[in-house]
């Protein structure tokens, strides 16, 4: 982890208030605060002072909730994501400090997100404008928010609504096989699904890694909140999928049916994201935990051999080969702020960190 804090504290220093996004030729790019990625960084600043003890992380830290916040009383386009924002930005602060005002944040923002739920679909609504019915399966790492908030504000209405969801993943959006589609269209009157997108994946009926690695991570924490077993089968299944679908390098194509896939960009952030997944399983099947152990560690080693960015204290980044939108043509080859995150998660992981943030 040395070498990791060290970039860190570079980083750290380097970003001032920049909100980072992605990084090309190793600096990174920022985004709007009400942007879906703003939570990361604040996140990984949150875990290193966790680790390390060091006031120049917390320092750093402190004050991106309430940066945040103030999304919530201007015109902005806050979403679904809320619960990627919040919980490594105002609920783990509250966990380490027990700041109060980080506390009353991530309620605020638990509310924002139950607030969205469609009662007839019983499905999160994901983004603004005319997608009044759609859902993504994104949403499946934000619900750890509502499940959060149950338990701190003794409220089981967050509970109820984080499980109506989390049971619509499992009917619409996770198919026998293992594979899993991005975007889910429902009629928001009816509640009927009416078909499925491609979205950030090649097609409809396609399997974009990222969203593979969501539904991984994802599915683990809802057993771990719920402790029903169906969500923990539905975690190994998606799992077993992405796992016998990687490249001979051990990392993830961007999506796995794309034609002639080899000719395609990797995605590390994917890899990443998953690798956190299986320790989360490895962490809740005893029977199993060696296996899907061995896979996460399979898979950062590849991490750590093929995207392992420079360790030079001006490359921002800790991870080269992200893909954030193949079909669009957007943030191909790059550093990614959530790759980057659950890479340090993962790593944080394996050194013993107990404080989890999803």
């Amino acid at each position: 982890m040395q070498p990791i804090q060290d970039k860190m504290t570079q980083m750290q220093h380097n970003l001032g208030e920049c909100v980072p996004w992605y990084a090309c030729e190793g600096r990174y790019r920022g985004c709007r605060e009400d942007f879906w990625v703003s939570g990361f960084w604040p996140g990984m600043l949150w875990i290193m002072y966790d680790m390390t003890g060091k006031d120049l992380f917390r320092e750093a830290a402190w004050q991106w909730d309430e940066r945040l916040e103030r999304c919530f009383v201007r015109e902005s386009n806050m979403h679904h994501d809320v619960g990627f924002q919040f919980l490594p930005s105002a609920v783990i602060k509250y966990k380490l400090t027990g700041d109060k005002d980080a506390r009353r944040r991530g309620l605020f923002a638990a509310n924002f997100l139950a607030g969205r739920f469609n009662p007839a679909g019983s499905f999160i609504r994901a983004w603004n404008q005319e997608k009044t019915g759609w859902a993504i399966i994104d949403s499946a790492m934000n619900l750890s928010l509502l499940f959060w908030a149950a338990a701190e504000a003794e409220d089981p209405r967050f509970y109820h609504i984080a499980m109506s969801h989390a049971r619509t993943i499992l009917k619409h959006f996770i198919r026998p096989d293992g594979s899993v589609c991005h975007v889910a269209a429902f009629d928001p009157v009816n509640g009927e699904k009416q078909n499925a997108l491609g979205g950030q994946g090649y097609g409809p009926d396609s399997s974009w890694s990222r969203g593979q690695a969501w539904a991984i991570y994802g599915m683990a924490n809802v057993y771990r909140y719920s402790g029903e077993k169906c969500f923990l089968d539905a975690g190994k299944r998606v799992a077993h999928y992405f796992l016998a679908n990687l490249e001979e390098s051990n990392l993830p194509c961007w999506d796995f049916r794309v034609p002639d896939r080899q000719r395609e960009p990797l995605d590390s952030s994917a890899a990443a994201i998953a690798a956190c997944g299986l320790l989360e399983i490895a962490e809740s099947d005893e029977k199993d935990e060696e296996l899907y152990r061995k896979s996460a560690l399979k898979l950062l080693d590849a991490l750590k051999r093929e995207c392992a960015a420079p360790e030079d204290a001006e490359y921002q980044g800790l991870l080269l080969h992200g893909t954030g939108n193949r079909p669009a043509k957007e943030q191909v080859d790059v550093s990614l702020i959530y790759g980057d995150y659950f890479y340090l998660e993962a790593l944080a992981r394996l050194s013993g960190w107990k404080h989890r943030i999803f």
